[in-house]
C-alpha cells in the first residue's frame, strides 16, 4: 500500500516547476475541488470521500481554455486519468501541461462502480485492487426480453425532464455546438424530451468516449440507469473494434475514423463519422 501524502506529492511537483494542483479543500465538512498555489499547499486535504466526486478533468480543460498558463497536478482516479487521455486525444489538453497524483479506489468503490480498472497508471495513495471484469448492471438488462427491455427504457425516459445535467458534468463532453440542442434532432421545449433520439443520440456519443466514471448518472435527478446505458454502449464498440476509450492518447476512436480500415464490418468504404 502506497502512503504517500497527496501534499508532500504535490510539494515534489512545485518543486518541479509546476504552478498549481488541483485537489480537495475541506470546507465545514464538504470536500470541493481547489486550485491549491505553493503558498497554501498545506490546506490540500488528504481525505477523498468517494461520495463526493468532480468532473476534475473537465475543471482542469476549462481552466486551460480560460487561458490559464502552467503547469497543473491533479489528484486522479482511475476514471479522473481515463478522461484525461481523451481530453488529451481530442487536443483539448496539453499532455505536458499536466501530472497526475493517483489516487486508487478501494474495493468496495470498484464493486459499486462495477470498473474495470480503479485505478490510475501511477498510485501515490491507496492500493491497486482488482477491477469488475463484467456489470451486473448490464447483464440484469440484458435478461430480459426484448420487449421487457423496451418498456424498461420507455419508463426509464419517460421521467427525464432535460435538464442537461448528464452532459453538463460529463468530463469528457467539450463540443462547441451540441446534436443535444439541435431543433432538428431534439424538439425544445419538450418534456420528457423525444424519445428514444434524445438519450440514443448521447449513448452513441459516449460509446467511444464514455470512461465510466458515472457522474452522469450521481448527477441525474430522476434517477435514469445512464451507466448501465452507456457500460453497454461501450461493450458494442469493443466487442466490434477492440477500442477502449481512456488508455491511449495515440488511439484514435473507431467512430472518427471509419473509412480508412478494411477489416471493420459492412461492406465497402463506410464513410467519416462525426457524431460530436
Amino acid at each position: 500500500m502506497n502512503v504517500v501524502s497527496v501534499k508532500d506529492r504535490a510539494r515534489e511537483l512545485f518543486e518541479k516547476g509546476f504552478t498549481g494542483v488541483i485537489a480537495l479543500r475541506e470546507v465545514d465538512g464538504v470536500f470541493i475541488p481547489h486550485l491549491f498555489t505553493r503558498v497554501d499547499v498545506d490546506g490540500i486535504s488528504e481525505k477523498y470521500p468517494p461520495d463526493q466526486r468532480y468532473p476534475v478533468a473537465g475543471i482542469i480543460r476549462r481552466l486551460f481554455s480560460s487561458g490559464y498558463r502552467g503547469k497543473i497536478g491533479v489528484v486522479a482516479r482511475g476514471c479522473d486519468e481515463r478522461a484525461l487521455v481523451e481530453l488529451i486525444k481530442q487536443e483539448q489538453i496539453d499532455s505536458q501541461s499536466i501530472a497526475i497524483i493517483g489516487l486508487a479506489c478501494e474495493p468496495e468503490v470498484s464493486r459499486y462502480c462495477e470498473c474495470d480498472k480503479p485505478y490510475p497508471s501511477r498510485i501515490d495513495v491507496g492500493s491497486k485492487t482488482e477491477g469488475v471484469a463484467a456489470s451486473e448492471r448490464v447483464r440484469a438488462i440484458e435478461s430480459m426480453s426484448s420487449d421487457e427491455r423496451l418498456a424498461y427504457w420507455l419508463a426509464q425516459f419517460s421521467s427525464c425532464i432535460k435538464c442537461m445535467g448528464c452532459k453538463n458534468i460529463c468530463p469528457v463532453c467539450f463540443c462547441r455546438e451540441c446534436s443535444l440542442e439541435q431543433e432538428n434532432l431534439v424538439s425544445h421545449g419538450r418534456v420528457p424530451p423525444d424519445f428514444p433520439i434524445f438519450h440514443l443520440l448521447r449513448a452513441v456519443d459516449m460509446a467511444s468516449r464514455c470512461v465510466d466514471c458515472g457522474l452522469c448518472e450521481e448527477s441525474c435527478p430522476s434517477g435514469i440507469p445512464l451507466r448501465a446505458l452507456y457500460k453497454k454502449s461501450k461493450e458494442v464498440v469493443r466487442d466490434l473494434f477492440g477500442y477502449k476509450p481512456g488508455f491511449d492518447t495515440e488511439e484514435k476512436s473507431p467512430l472518427s475514423v471509419l473509412g480508412e480500415r478494411s477489416d471493420l464490418p459492412g461492406e465497402g468504404d463506410i464513410g467519416g463519422v462525426n457524431i460530436c
